[in-house]
């Protein structure tokens, strides 16, 4: 699986970090990071991350993980 996250879009909302806090976070200097190849297992928590982003920056595709 590969996350995608299309950081022109992204506006720090958050709703990913509470979504799949295992999957993204924000760094120090409150910038999003995010693991872009997990384990398959961790899809669910992914889409569901990518369903709640308010501005649909978040894509989840078959990948490598």
């Amino acid at each position: 699986m590969r996350i995608t996250v299309d950081m022109n879009l992204c506006e720090s909302h958050g709703q990913c970090v509470f979504a799949a806090p295992d999957l993204f976070s924000f760094d120090d200097e409150d910038y999003l990071a995010y693991d872009a190849a997990p384990a398959d297992e961790a899809r669910d928590r992914a889409e569901k991350a990518a369903a709640v982003c308010p501005v649909r920056a978040i894509t989840v595709s078959a990948g490598a993980s």
